[in-house]
C-alpha cells in the first residue's frame, strides 16, 4: 500500500498472509520479525518480503493527553513482482488516544529506499490510521486507513496516489493469541479514488 509500488499484476486478484514473531524486550519496547507471503491470482505462493521492526512507547499509557510511541522497520523485498526495491527503511511516530470505548490511532510514516532503483529518491510520506470500537475487552471492530502521496519533495499527482480503507476485526483468540495493534486479523479493503 505504498505509493511507489511497481505492481506487475492486477492487485485485486492477489492473496497474501504474514507470519509474525514478536518478543517484548522491555515493558515499553518490542521487536518483531515478519515473513510475508503472496500469491498473485492463481500463481504459486512466494515470499513477498521479510520485515524486522522495533516499536515502543515514550511514556506510560494515559500519562499525556495523547499516547506517543515510535516505530522503526527494515524491509527486505524478495520478489520483484511485489516491489522492485531491495531494502527499505520506514520510520513512524505513533499517536493514539482512547476515548471511552473508542480507540483512535494515527501513524504518519516516512520511507526511504536503501538499496534499489529508487535509491536517489527523497523520503516518501504515507499514513496508517484506524478507529476501533471495543465491544468487549477481547474484540474490537473498526476501520483502518492506509495511503501514500509519494516522495516528500515531489508528490505523486492525486490520480497516482494510493489510499485505502478497510473494515477490520481485531481481537484476542483463546490461549492469549491476538492481533497486533498495527495488523488486522480479518480485513477486506477497497481503494479510495482521488
Amino acid at each position: 500500500m505504498r505509493a511507489r509500488r511497481q505492481v506487475t499484476f492486477p492487485a485485486p486478484g492477489c492473496t497474501g498472509t504474514a507470519l509474525e514473531l514478536t518478543y517484548g524486550l522491555t515493558d515499553r519496547v518490542e521487536a518483531a520479525a515478519y515473513l510475508n507471503l503472496g500469491a498473485p491470482q492463481r500463481w504459486k505462493p512466494s515470499i513477498r518480503w521479510i520485515q524486522f521492526r522495533l516499536r515502543g512507547s515514550l511514556f506510560e499509557q494515559g500519562s499525556w493527553p495523547i499516547d506517543l510511541g515510535w516505530y522503526v522497520e527494515l524491509e527486505w523485498h524478495k520478489t520483484p513482482q511485489f516491489d522492485d526495491q531491495d531494502l527499505e527503511l520506514e520510520l513512524r511516530p505513533i499517536l493514539s488516544k482512547d476515548l471511552g470505548l473508542f480507540s483512535v490511532l494515527l501513524n504518519p510514516k516516512f520511507e526511504k529506499v536503501l538499496i534499489g532503483p529508487n535509491l536517489k529518491r527523497s523520503w516518501e510520506f504515507g499514513y496508517v490510521g484506524g478507529i476501533y470500537y471495543r465491544v468487549v475487552r477481547w474484540f474490537s471492530p473498526g476501520v483502518e486507513f492506509y495511503g501514500g502521496i509519494g516522495p516528500i519533495t515531489n508528490n505523486h499527482p492525486p490520480s497516482e496516489q494510493q489510499h485505502y480503507i478497510f473494515p477490520v476485526l481485531r481481537g484476542e483468540l483463546p490461549g492469549g493469541m491476538s492481533t497486533t495493534p498495527d495488523r488486522a486479523s480479518v480485513s477486506r479493503g477497497a481503494p479510495i479514488r482521488s
